[in-house]
Order: structure tokens, then C-alpha cells, then sequence
């Protein structure tokens, strides 16, 4: 994401060029040639790129020019190969050019001193390209920020291993990580916690990433240490939401390990469909503002009928799992918070706002999209 306005201190291209292969002529000396009645030039010599004609044209002269050579001195124009043909050092052409014909003039395709890119902008190849055809090596860009992903759970057994007895595979880290870099983080590596408060405590205090990503332990229950530790090491901002899932989600800050700023603390749930909601609504965006992008949403969006009514509660947001069928949004039947396979069968979610008491069968609704098209 560029951190400042970027000016052309050139032109591109800097000198006037050929834009296709032919023979550099003075367009007035072109004039009454036709099939029927052709003109005869003297060829004096040719222009290629980064060998340029060093004479001058002069009149009933021409010069054999390659596309995107440097048109010579004294000639104004290029007529196609196609209308001539040589002949023993001269020219023969059987059509007129006007002059400027088939050159590409100096600035054609920047200007010096015009804004190419401007500051806030995410750089795309192409505009790595621009940047090198005016010269500028490097710009100055907003850094990535750092994330730490941080889950707890004596429970889990890391991503690979296969689940048995009471235990469970981490999933989380697997889909936060993902979802973290798309919004543009640099991953520092993740960690596995179990749940005791001196180990996280160890954790909180000393991670160098800007952004903690903590999964798990974050409600209430004898085991659910992440709120309090934060609100001891720093400052816990709200904890607990008026929202289907991710009720026990909630957002801090500590200090910054160097003692220069802060770190935000982002509590997630453990049940996989809460993690990934309360990520999408207050860890993606501060991530993404971070990183110097818009914190919208960067899911697309359509807007179709619902095929069955929404329930809902006035006072709660909704995050609603859907899929789409037949041109209409179908509510996922299983709802809770978690069963990750629902995320799979979805084709998005529909939000329903606090506002709301659910949404009526044949309404029209904006569906956020997993992915980049409408399933098939």
C-alpha cells in the first residue's frame, strides 16, 4: 500500500517513435504517392532500438525504422513496410502518410510531472511496471503488519494430527491464518497453549506482533483466563457482544513490547464458526487499516430473495450461514456456533442487523460471499 503520492519527474517515452516497422520519411515528400503512380526516396539508413539514426533526414531521403525505435531528425512520419518496397539503395512507396502518422510523440504515454499513483493505493503488477518505466526504484509503502496467532485449549492437538481419545485438532489456526493473510499480515509463527494462566500471561507479555490473534479461553468459564489476563497487562476495551455467534468475542490493547505504542489483542472464541465470525467483524478490519487498506469487507456481495424466513432477535446481530439455490438464499439448517462443515455447505452469510426481527420469506437480501463467484 503506497505511503505517498508518486509524480513522473520524465516523459514516457522520452523521444518521439515509431509505432510499428516501416521507413521514417518527411510526411511532405509522401504527398501524390499511390499504387498507381508510386514515389521513389533515397534510403539513407535505418533506426533500431537503442540504435538510433545518428543523420539527419532530409528531403526525398527515408530510413528504415523498427517499432518503438527513435524517429530520426528531420523526419516527421512512417509509412507502413507493407506499402514499399526496396530497390537497389532507394525507396519505392505507393501510398501517402500526413505527417505525425504511425509516431508515437514524447509523453504519449506520461506526462512529466503527472500524479501516476497516489498515496493509499494497493500496488498492483502492473503498477510496479509504471514505476519502473519512470525510473523510480522504490516508494515508500505502509509496512504489513505483524499477527500472532495464540491458541489455547488443553484439548487440542496441532494441525495434521489425527483426532482421538478427548482430544480435538486445531482448526482455528488453519482458517485464521489464511484469513490474516489475505488481509495483508505478515504471520509471525503460531503457538498452541494450554490453559494456564502463567503461560499465557508469558505470552501476552512478551510477543512482538502487533496484532495477537487469540483463539479460545475467552468467555467465562472456569477455564476462559484471556479476558482477565489482558485487562491485568493492559486495558480490556469491551468483552461480550450482542451477537449470533461470537457472543463471548472481545477486543484490547497492551503495550507495545519496546514500549512505544500499543498491541491489539483480538479474544476470539474456540468454536470454530464464532472464531471465524468475530474475526470478520473486528479483527480483519483493524488488520486491513493497519496495513493502510480500507477496513471494509472484502467479500463481494449480491443481492438475491430468500427461499425461507430468517428468525431472529431485535437487540443481536445475526451472522447467518446461507446457501444459494436456484437463484434464491436458503438459510443453513444447522446453526451452531460449532460446526465448521457449515461454513463449507455455505455459499455465504447474510447479516441481519440488531435492528431487526429476522427477515421475511421472498425478501431481498445482500448475501457476503465466501468466495469469488456464485457457486454453480
Amino acid at each position: 500500500m503506497l505511503a505517498e503520492d508518486v509524480r513522473a519527474e520524465v516523459d514516457v517515452p522520452g523521444f518521439a517513435r515509431s509505432a510499428m516497422d516501416g521507413y521514417a520519411v518527411r510526411g511532405e515528400d509522401t504527398f501524390g504517392a499511390s499504387e498507381y503512380d508510386p514515389l521513389r526516396l533515397l534510403l539513407v539508413g535505418e533506426s533500431m532500438p537503442g540504435r538510433p539514426f545518428a543523420g539527419t533526414v532530409e528531403t526525398g531521403q527515408a530510413v528504415r525504422i523498427m517499432t518503438g525505435a527513435p524517429l530520426p531528425k528531420g523526419a516527421d512520419a512512417v509509412v507502413m513496410a507493407e506499402v514499399c518496397e526496396e530497390t537497389e539503395g532507394s525507396l519505392r512507396l505507393a501510398e501517402a502518410v500526413a505527417p505525425h502518422k504511425h509516431v508515437g510523440a514524447p509523453g504519449e504515454d506520461i506526462r512529466a510531472g503527472a500524479m501516476v499513483l497516489r498515496a493509499g493505493r494497493r500496488l498492483r503488477p502492473q503498477d510496479a511496471g509504471l514505476l519502473s518505466s519512470i525510473g523510480v526504484p522504490e516508494v515508500a509503502c505502509v509496512r504489513r503488519p505483524r499477527a500472532q496467532l495464540v491458541i489455547t485449549g488443553d484439548e487440542l492437538l496441532p494441525p495434521g494430527s489425527r483426532p482421538e481419545g478427548p482430544h480435538i485438532v486445531d482448526s482455528n489456526s488453519v482458517v485464521l491464518g489464511a484469513l490474516a493473510e489475505r488481509d495483508g499480515a505478515v504471520l509471525l509463527p503460531h503457538v498452541i497453549l494450554p490453559d494456564r494462566p502463567e503461560v499465557i500471561t508469558d505470552l501476552l507479555a512478551t510477543a512482538p506482533a502487533e496484532v495477537l490473534l487469540v483463539s479460545g479461553g475467552s468467555s467465562v468459564g472456569k477455564e476462559d483466563h484471556a479476558p482477565r489476563l489482558v485487562a491485568e497487562l493492559g486495558k480490556l476495551d469491551f468483552h461480550g457482544v450482542s451477537m449470533r455467534p461470537s457472543s463471548p468475542a472481545g477486543v484490547g490493547r497492551l503495550p507495545a513490547v519496546d514500549g512505544t505504542g500499543e498491541r491489539f489483542v483480538f479474544l476470539l472464541p474456540g468454536n470454530p464458526v464464532s472464531c471465524l465470525c468475530a474475526y470478520e467483524f473486528f479483527a480483519g478490519p483493524t488488520l486491513r487499516r493497519l496495513g493502510g487498506r480500507s477496513g471494509a469487507w472484502p467479500h463481494r456481495r449480491v443481492r438475491l430473495p430468500l427461499a425461507r424466513k430468517i428468525v431472529s432477535a431485535i437487540g443481536r446481530t445475526d451472522y447467518v450461514r446461507v446457501a444459494i439455490e436456484e437463484g434464491r438464499v436458503a438459510p443453513i439448517g444447522t446453526s451452531g456456533a460449532s460446526i465448521l462443515s457449515s461454513t463449507v455447505r455455505a455459499a455465504g452469510a447474510v447479516i441481519v442487523p440488531r435492528e431487526l426481527e429476522g427477515m421475511p420469506e421472498g425478501a431481498d437480501v445482500d448475501v457476503v460471499l465466501y468466495d469469488e463467484e456464485l457457486p454453480a
